[in-house]
């Protein structure tokens, strides 16, 4: 980079590291004055991380030291830049191995960077939020449903959109790395290989049509290298980094490549070769999924999950706040709410309490907007156990909501929003409710807080009859006043808030009761 003048300031620089299954690959750029992001370097190192965990379950010693190799290069880099904003993430190969730690320890030593072991939820999110960013008019409101689908090593990501807007995202075990390794397609010939891929692919995508309304989506995004290497041979151009390939000719040009050999596909098309082993697996999903759809053509764009992650990195170094991601959170929920059968007319009403009752109370909780949409998705869910039984459903929700996948919530987070419905009745948190206990006591507060907020909330609709129209807080020394307009006797609300008040009454030290308007 040229010398920087003195008197000028200095450039806003980030940097991203994704360690895949397959590969490491960096992005580094320059935030500009409007806005706008400039790509200073892109760079790719393979390496086989997959190989190791999905074979094994661990990763080798000497795929460890080759990966902390890169890394130690791409930190000179970024220290040559002068990069201090910088986000490295790891996803299923480092999730799903049995000695990660050891693995992350070492980079740390060696590096310097904390290496975040994402989630599928989040790496969804980071794709849609480049994709979104990159592709907004090819997936606009206009269209009914959008599967945005990105084929990894370990898994392929799908995120349902409905007229622009995100509903539901899930992962599934089919990625290129995992299929040959699972399978063992490496040994086979190209034929058998090809069947063998297809027969798994189908019976997995199967698998999704009780759930994911696949033969009502009109328009297929395929994100990845894979994608990539086909739309840039028969694609046409749709506009700046998209195109678009008809799906008879997705078709043929995949089984092309499926009739030849890893060594085949390097010789005619100068592929890598940790890239032609992965190639055709990839394109089967992604032809699967087009088969079952109604997609007429595939949407290629070229940019990735890394995009989406140097866009968290930028918006974080700047203070923006991505909009779309609470919308697609709280469509993901509802998504989640709608399988559960959840009551969402007293969902909402006790929603929109609790979020009155946190932004009154904002100077005693000091919690932050992101608290507020754990908040709110707590409350969307709060009685999906219910589904599972009437009796202890706090106890059901908990363990629905735990093990759910919500668009943009990180499995951290999902935690929080789980153990917030735990406590929305009954018992508050003991030092013998153990999942409760296991969490560090700044997330442990977080869940008291909220959940002391969320049980005064659903006080307020005992019954389910949405009689509260209006509440107001009013604050004292000792205690706060809910003032409401309301139809009908709230005798049975007032009991139930006597009951249920304790823990608001304990986390901010005052006493709450109703009182007209």
């Amino acid at each position: 980079m040229p010398p920087q003048d003195a008197t000028q300031k200095p450039p806003n620089l980030v940097g991203a590291i994704d360690i895949g299954s397959n590969s490491i690959r960096m992005l580094i750029a320059q935030v500009l004055p409007d806005g706008q992001i400039e790509t200073l370097e892109s760079l790719q190192r393979p390496v086989r991380l997959g190989q190791d965990t999905f074979r094994r379950e661990r990763l080798s010693g000497q795929t460890m030291r080759a990966a902390v190799a890169i890394l130690r290069d791409f930190r000179r880099l970024l220290d040559s830049y002068g990069v201090r904003q910088i986000r490295t993430v790891a996803t299923s190969a480092v999730r799903e191995a049995r000695n990660s730690d050891t693995f992350l320890d070492r980079i740390l030593m060696a590096t310097g960077l904390d290496v975040a072991v994402i989630d599928t939820s989040e790496e969804s999110r980071l794709m849609v939020a480049a994709v979104r960013q990159a592709a907004g008019k090819a997936i606009s409101s206009r269209m009914r449903r959008t599967l945005v689908a990105e084929v990894g090593g370990g898994s392929t990501l799908l995120t349902l959109l409905h007229r622009g807007e995100i509903e539901s995202s899930l992962s599934l075990r089919l990625g290129a790395v995992r299929l040959q390794e699972s399978l063992g397609t490496s040994y086979e010939t190209p034929a058998r290989s090809a069947g063998m891929l297809r027969e798994r692919i189908a019976s997995d995508i199967a698998s999704l049509q009780t759930t994911v309304p696949l033969k009502g989506i009109s328009t297929l995004v395929a994100v990845g290298d894979d994608a990539r290497f086909m739309a840039e041979r028969v694609g046409s151009p749709l506009g700046e980094g998209l195109y678009a390939i008809p799906a008879d000719e997705f078709g043929r040009q995949t089984a092309r490549c499926a009739s030849q050999s890893a060594d085949d596909l390097v010789r005619q098309y100068g592929l890598p070769y940790p890239e032609a082993e992965t190639l055709v697996p990839a394109l089967l999903v992604y032809e699967a999924l087009l088969r079952v759809t109604r997609a007429r053509r595939v949407i290629v764009t070229d940019v990735s999950m890394r995009d989406g992650l140097l866009l968290d990195v930028v918006r974080s170094a700047t203070g923006q706040e991505d909009l779309s991601l609470t919308e697609g959170v709280l469509h993901s929920a509802a998504a989640v709410a709608e399988k559960y059968r959840v009551d969402t007319r007293h969902a909402r009403h006790v929603g929109d309490t609790a979020l009155r009752l946190f932004d009154d109370m904002a100077a005693d909780h000091g919690l932050s907007r992101r608290h507020r949409l754990l908040l709110e998705t707590a409350a969307m869910l709060h009685e999906a156990g219910s589904y599972v039984s009437n009796r202890a459903h706090h106890k059901h929700s908990y363990y629905l909501i735990a093990n759910s996948e919500i668009f943009g919530l990180t499995r951290n987070e999902l935690e929080i929003v789980a153990q917030v419905a735990r406590y929305h009745r009954q018992a508050m948190p003991k030092p013998t409710h153990l999942p409760y206990m296991a969490l560090p006591r700044d997330q442990r507060m977080v869940i008291s807080k909220l959940a002391a907020l969320l049980r005064v909330a659903d006080a307020l609709d005992q019954g389910h009859q949405q009689r509260i129209r209006e509440v107001r807080c009013k604050r004292g020394d000792e205690e706060l006043t809910l003032q409401v307009a309301a139809s009908g006797d709230l005798i049975l609300e007032a009991r139930s808030l006597e009951a249920k008040g304790d823990l608001f009454e304990e986390i901010y030290g005052l006493k709450v009761h109703l009182e007209d308007m």
